[in-house]
């Protein structure tokens, strides 16, 4: 009973991060309709921001907490910058184009992200250590389980992200000019709604998102290297269509079940199989569910 409960919160911290980057792809889709898989990519770049920004402030030297959401901040700015650059630059001159060019210019920017950043004066090819940016301490104990500060502190700054970006969608004037774009572009755009603009701010928002979840996959990994997205970002991508491409509420779903389904698979004793179960969910539930657990079919006018 004891490793379960160790498996099940480990489980639930892993799917908290997976929940964290699943929201910036089902933004990015419920706006434009676009699969941005360029977006496990800028949470990497959001990791080596936070790397870089901790060894630059001696944070393992002398930890403070003034530090911590300097490291936080600094990651975010830096994927919501990215994030515009991304959208102005890749997406928005192809916005007209049929949905292969964008999809096609979106697996681009991913390769380009990821072997830009193996340059010698980028990131470089060698794997770096994240410094602790809090000592990794145990917390508290619950029936004989400890649980560390590393798994709190993630837990929940993921868990306050989400809350806040719950809040900007659905209780702010942005938010709401954001679920019209969504419904209809053209028709926001006739009300007097600034489509690239809320697009823009879509992307900046997920990316932003992505950065906060750079950093702590980076304190929970330690280990950074150009190419650290991939893996976690198809992850994902799974748990975002399991909860329902488009749907805020399916994303965070879907990160926990299939964080918690992971480490299931590693109490049953089978963790060589840890990765496959993803993609078996996912497999399972386009089978069962095509439009996930809490998406909706979509009717195709002709």
């Amino acid at each position: 009973m004891t490793e379960l409960l160790s498996d099940l919160i480990n489980g639930l911290s892993l799917g908290a991060l997976y929940a964290l980057i699943a929201l910036g792809y089902t933004m990015v889709y419920g706006v434009l309709r676009l699969i941005n898989f360029a977006h496990a990519d800028v949470m990497m770049v959001g990791a080596f921001t936070g790397y870089y920004t901790a060894r630059a402030l001696h944070v393992s030297r002398s930890p403070a907490i003034w530090k911590v959401v300097v490291v936080f901040a600094a990651a975010m700015a830096a994927c919501a910058l990215l994030g515009l650059i991304v959208e102005r630059a890749a997406y928005r001159p192809l916005r007209k184009s049929p949905r292969l060019n964008a999809l096609i210019t979106a697996i681009g920017v991913s390769l380009l992200l990821e072997n830009g950043g193996q340059l010698p004066f980028v990131f470089g090819t060698d794997i770096k250590s994240m410094p602790d940016l809090i000592a990794g301490a145990p917390l508290a104990s619950l029936a004989g389980v400890s649980i560390d500060s590393i798994q709190v502190l993630g837990f929940a700054t993921a868990f306050a992200l989400m809350v806040v970006l719950n809040l900007v969608v659905f209780h702010t004037r942005i938010g709401v000019a954001m679920r019209a774009v969504s419904h209809n572009p053209e028709v926001a755009s006739l009300m007097g709604v600034g489509v690239d603009g809320i697009i823009a701010f879509t992307f900046m928002l997920g990316s932003a998102l992505a950065g906060g979840a750079g950093v702590l996959y980076a304190m929970a990994f330690t280990s950074l290297d150009p190419v650290m997205g991939l893996l976690p970002g198809l992850k994902a991508f799974v748990a975002a269509v399991l909860g329902g491409i488009g749907s805020i509420k399916g994303a965070m779903v879907g990160g926990l079940v299939l964080g918690v389904s992971e480490y299931l698979v590693v109490f049953l004793g089978y963790s060589g199989y840890k990765d496959a179960v993803a993609f078996a969910l996912l497999i399972l539930m386009l089978l069962v569910k095509p439009t996930g657990l809490f998406g909706r079919p979509m009717t195709e006018k002709v």
